[in-house]
């Protein structure tokens, strides 16, 4: 069994092709249990052997200590937009936002709606929210500092996570967690839709620090709050025990079969340069983002019309290379160039690239 195509989706994306091929072959006997992974109960120990792996995974990779804790939780980042302010923001007390595009937009609209004292710090919509900002100042009274680490849409990317200043930071990490190596000392929360660099759609893993646990408001909902999570290790209701079966093996071959995040994100800097070297000496292709905020996982540009452009993906998904459509809301073209994107994709994809110019 081979792989037919490059997948370049932004997300849901590309899996690794060894956890393809695993599901695959254990998909109608799990674990010698004789019945598939999708009709075991999430309360057996063959599951809870599956969940505790996944979370101690997620800590050896990420070296979290025991004041941080792993959930995962249904709705995606989307969710969490609401979740956050609903369960993180202080009587009283303003929460910080940096707007860098679409999603952290999302998270703005969520907390005012819930009449949170929001105050965005800093913006980079002047210039379409091509550039990660770098000019502003934390609220000392803030609650927490919020940003998306990675914007899928623009190919932006935090080369270096703000300053908080004591406040705690919060991130959507959605599309380059696991990617590289990060220090979580401060972060009280961190959370990621697994769709795009651990797993399948229709699950978010959340990070969170014991203090902010004790934020949390006993008058919400049983299911809108982090403490449900925490104190019920994930399993309150039934949890998506497929998702977590996936992301399982996904950690399983980055922190066995990859070596951690050191490494993988070497391959990701490696991938991303092949791409950007042909932007950067192309008469045809241009990068819609500033240099200095590049994007590692998604590589957004553009070709001289729209015209163009169409023929580019259209000759690109006949020659396998699948996914580069920009953002409806964006258009132009991009590759997305998650963890389980290997070498051989992006060789691919380079040579495409050289030979449509060529061709033009």
């Amino acid at each position: 069994m081979e792989k037919k195509v490059h997948n370049f989706n932004p997300g849901p994306a590309a899996l690794p092709f060894p956890v393809l091929k695993e599901i695959k072959e254990n998909f109608l006997n799990f674990s010698g249990s004789g019945m598939s992974i999708v009709e075991t109960s999430h309360r057996s120990p063959l599951f809870d052997e599956v969940l505790n792996d996944a979370v101690n995974r997620t800590k050896r990779l990420l070296g979290l200590d025991e004041n941080y804790h792993v959930l995962f939780i249904q709705g995606g980042a989307s969710l969490q937009f609401c979740m956050i302010p609903m369960n993180l923001a202080l009587p009283g007390g303003p929460v910080n936002y940096i707007n860098t595009g679409t999603w952290s937009t999302k998270a703005i609209k969520e907390a005012r709606i819930q009449g949170k004292d929001v105050k965005v710090i800093a913006s980079s919509e002047d210039k379409d929210f091509s550039y990660i900002p770098s000019d502003f100042t934390v609220d000392r009274q803030a609650s927490y500092l919020h940003f998306t680490s990675n914007n899928t849409i623009r190919g932006t990317q935090w080369q270096e996570f703000p300053n908080g200043e004591g406040i705690p930071l919060i991130s959507d990490m959605s599309s380059d967690f696991m990617s590289r190596p990060i220090d979580v000392k401060p972060f009280g929360l961190v959370y990621a839709g697994a769709q795009k660099n651990i797993g399948p759609s229709g699950i978010a893993m959340v990070i969170i620090r014991d203090d902010m646990l004790e934020r949390v408001p006993d008058n919400l909902p049983t299911m809108l709050k982090y403490t449900t999570y925490k104190d019920n290790r994930s399993l309150f209701n039934t949890p998506p025990t497929f998702a977590i079966y996936v992301i399982d093996l996904v950690l399983k071959w980055l922190e066995e079969t990859i070596g951690g995040l050191k490494e993988i994100e070497q391959i990701n800097k490696q991938k991303a340069s092949l791409i950007y070297d042909v932007i950067d000496n192309s008469d045809i292709y241009h990068g819609t983002t500033d240099v200095k905020s590049r994007s590692l996982m998604n590589v957004t540009f553009r070709l001289p019309d729209k015209k163009t452009e169409e023929r580019f993906l259209a000759e690109a998904t006949q020659n396998g290379l699948h996914g580069l459509k920009g953002h409806k809301s964006v258009g132009g073209c991009r590759a997305s160039l998650y963890n389980a994107i290997t070498i051989d994709s992006v060789t691919e994809l380079v040579a495409f690239m050289r030979e449509f110019e060529e061709e033009l």
